[in-house]
């Protein structure tokens, strides 16, 4: 499987969601984007691990974007990735920058957060941060629940 590079594009109510080890966090309405790295043995096919995460929401999270995936507030709108064999995760959220969840899906890098807020849908911001990397995105939509 490739390996790559990934964002997934969250639609959420304003609400309060326990995130691990974090706690209790609060989210404005809006949307939130995670970037996460596909660098491992299983590469990109983390994404459907995601995905199937965000459609069982029985399922026990491990890692602090499944929080967001097994919440009943948050539903995944699609996702962005592009293959790399280079470790961008942290250039891309920066390229993204703007406010962010303090501490989230970071704590192997020296990241403030690996998710992002925005207002609105960030499709067309986030295809821009892929392109500016030199990379080539690909967008899947996921159906509503």
């Amino acid at each position: 499987m490739d390996k790559g590079i990934y964002c997934l594009v969250f639609e959420n109510p304003a609400s309060t969601v326990r995130i691990g080890a974090l706690g209790p966090v609060t989210f404005r309405d809006g949307w939130h984007m995670y970037i996460g790295s596909a660098l491992g043995s299983g590469g990109l096919a983390r994404l459907s691990r995601h995905i199937a995460l965000s459609r069982a929401k029985d399922r026990i999270p491990k890692w602090h974007v499944d929080y967001l995936s097994t919440s009943s507030h948050f539903l995944l709108r699609y996702t962005v990735h592009a293959v790399t064999e280079a470790r961008l995760e942290c250039r891309l959220t920066d390229a993204l920058g703007g406010p962010g969840i303090p501490g989230f899906g970071c704590s192997d890098c020296r990241c403030p957060s690996h998710l992002l807020f925005r207002e609105k849908d960030p499709h067309n911001e986030i295809m821009t941060a892929f392109r500016s990397l030199g990379l080539i995105p690909a967008t899947t939509t996921i159906m509503s629940r």
